[in-house]
């Protein structure tokens, strides 16, 4: 479809030669734009929807990229992308070898800062606004855009609070819709909803009480008002704040009546927004619904259960205990570090706490998992979704570290279940008492088992099981890389006899059996899908050199580098740990 606006931009420098009065017609094409492309690539939706108008603005008062611009987390950096040289590209969005779906500093000066976790904006803003003054450059404007969902996480208010003593040239915009991915939580959205309902902040405004400038809140779709506002604040020297309401998924009516679902909706319609529809008769279920649905189930034999997530209730599944169970199930909004601690506030009084938590978001817990929990032994249980690669949303996402930075950590064990029943088991084996924290790591998507509701069965702490017996190599693995590696084990064509194990246990091992192979084989094969630096395979090696094992251990995992975007079957191949890459392995120690 020809865009007569857009087709003649490619850089911001073009968007400032249009007159204001085509302005609008720009921010149509833009969505309609963003609508296309996300409808048949896929990735995120309603985001970016929602601050069309505001991005315009932003490019067309402000000297991009000479003044700074930092999107929070990145998830409405769709139309800034577009805008700013990659609208050619933009069809390979999150696609293997394709622009990120995050903002990111090695594809473009434009992208100031990398981002995909949230609430970092305001300090790495304001680090580049005191850099600037520090060069005497007293102009340069810095702005950094935040939700409201991410504004409420501890990093913001202590970025909001070092930058209110400072003379930085930093204007934080709230870009207040009311949602992150699910509905926002807490005192301040009850705060900043009396904002948008008219209730003008005054001297109780928590903000100027910051020591910044406070202006709004304002139409976020009211390009105009917008123009003019940012003009004036662009004068206004020192920390200002603006308060800009916006309607998440605007342009889109399905994307604006079911916010949760069209933040990434996968492939739809673009005309109507319809969901292109997907048979799952018959497929198994995701891992995150075992978890969420399993602990519903446990919850109502056992009043002792909770669970907490750091705004992840859909994502993680535990909707289904929020709405079975609404006083034992918490949402705390995007505060990891305060869920962590509060699971573990709650476990010194007697209660059995789930908390639900993607791995790469623990990471920015890590100092309560060791201080709060660990050191307490105090048996919160760790739910970690999205363990190993998790496909387009990239480095930032995968989590693939959780193995290695919790292994190191005294007192906690790590499990990872190779398939939904065993997750199930877990989990009802957490709930009937532990001495100590238990991590639970598992991916993201859909298992292999179809028929996964089984009777409860107890699992035997730190015990492996032999998948395959055999004579000649032993293949260790941990999670659902089992999986992989008896398809691998199936397709090799070789002579020698192949052992499978699945260990189950990261931590602790199960040191009698490995005694057992290592006494009876000399070429093992370790496989994970977490990093190899210190690691599952690092675990076996560290033990197979107490007991002076003399044989010889490959490890397989992911490499010591940042793993990019693509989906999973691509991102496995790259690491060589998919089927393919096993079977090969497996061909070399022949």
């Amino acid at each position: 479809m020809t865009r007569k606006l857009l087709d003649t931009i490619n850089f911001p420098q073009d968007l400032r030669k249009l007159p204001e009065a085509g302005l609008q017609d720009l921010a149509r094409e833009l969505r309609e734009f963003i609508i296309e492309i996300v409808a048949t690539k896929e990735g995120h939706l309603g985001a970016s929807l929602g601050v069309v108008e505001l991005t315009i603005a932003l490019h067309y008062i402000f000297n991009t990229p000479e003044d700074l611009l930092v999107w929070d987390v990145g998830h409405q950096a769709y139309g800034h992308k577009i805008l700013t040289g990659r609208k050619n590209t933009f069809h390979t969005n999150r696609q293997l070898d394709g622009i990120s779906g995050f903002p990111k500093r090695a594809e473009s000066e434009f992208d100031t800062f990398g981002v995909g976790h949230s609430s970092t904006s305001i300090s790495a803003a304001l680090g580049m606004a005191i850099a600037s003054r520090l060069k005497g450059n007293y102009q340069k404007q810095h702005i950094a855009v935040i939700g409201d969902a991410s504004i409420a996480s501890g990093m913001a208010f202590e970025g909001l609070n070092h930058a209110g003593v400072t003379k930085a040239n930093l204007l934080v915009i709230l870009n207040d819709n009311a949602i992150g991915i699910d509905p926002s939580v807490g005192a301040l959205k009850e705060y900043l909803t009396k904002a948008r309902v008219g209730h003008k902040p005054a001297s109780d405004n928590i903000i100027e009480a910051l020591n910044f400038q406070y202006f709004g809140p304002v139409d976020g779709h009211d390009l105009p008002g917008l123009l003019k506002v940012l003009h004036e604040m662009k004068e206004i020297s020192g920390p200002k704040f603006l308060h800009v309401i916006t309607k998440k998924g605007k342009g889109l009516k399905k994307a604006e009546e079911d916010q949760v679902k069209y933040h990434a909706p996968g492939k739809f319609e673009p005309a109507t927004g319809e969901l292109l529809k997907y048979e799952t008769e018959g497929l198994p279920i995701k891992f995150q619904d075992v978890f969420g649905l399993t602990l519903v189930e446990l919850a109502r034999k056992n009043e002792r259960i909770i669970g907490i997530t750091p705004a992840m209730p859909t994502g993680s599944s535990l909707k289904y205990m929020m709405e079975a169970f609404p006083d034992r199930a918490f949402d705390v909004g995007i505060a990891e570090q305060h869920a962590v601690t509060l699971s573990a506030g709650l476990a010194t009084q007697g209660f059995t706490v789930f908390c639900a938590i993607y791995s790469t978001f623990l990471q920015r817990a890590y100092d309560q998992l060791i201080h709060d929990v660990a050191i307490q032994k105090l048996p919160v249980i760790f739910c970690l979704d999205r363990a190993g690669l998790v496909g387009e949303d990239g480095a930032t996402h995968h989590g693939v570290f959780d193995i290695a930075y919790c292994r190191l950590i005294p007192d906690l064990m790590i499990a990872a279940p190779r398939n939904e029943t065993e997750l199930r088991n877990l989990l009802y084996t957490a709930q009937l008492g532990l001495d100590k924290p238990l991590v639970i790591r598992y991916p993201r998507g859909r298992g292999s088992q179809v028929e996964w509701k089984t009777p409860f069965e107890k699992t035997v702490i730190g015990k492996a099981e032999c998948l395959q017996q055999g004579t000649d190599i032993a293949v260790l693995t941990i999670g659902n890389m089992a999986g992989n590696a008896s398809e691998a084990i199936e397709n090799y064509q070789g002579l020698v006899s192949i052992a499978h194990y699945d260990m189950k246990f990261v931590k602790p091992l199960d040191r009698n059996l490995l005694k057992e192979i290592f006494d009876k084989f000399d070429k093992i094969i370790t496989i994970e899908d977490g990093v190899i630096s210190g690691g599952f395979g690092s675990a076996i090696l560290e033990l197979a050199m107490q007991l002076d094992y003399r044989g010889k251990i490959e490890i397989m995992g992911i490499p010591d580098n940042f793993i990019e975007h693509g989906n999973i079957d691509e991102l496995q191949e790259i690491a060589g740990i998919n089927v393919e890459g096993i079977r090969q392995k497996l061909e070399t120690l022949n």
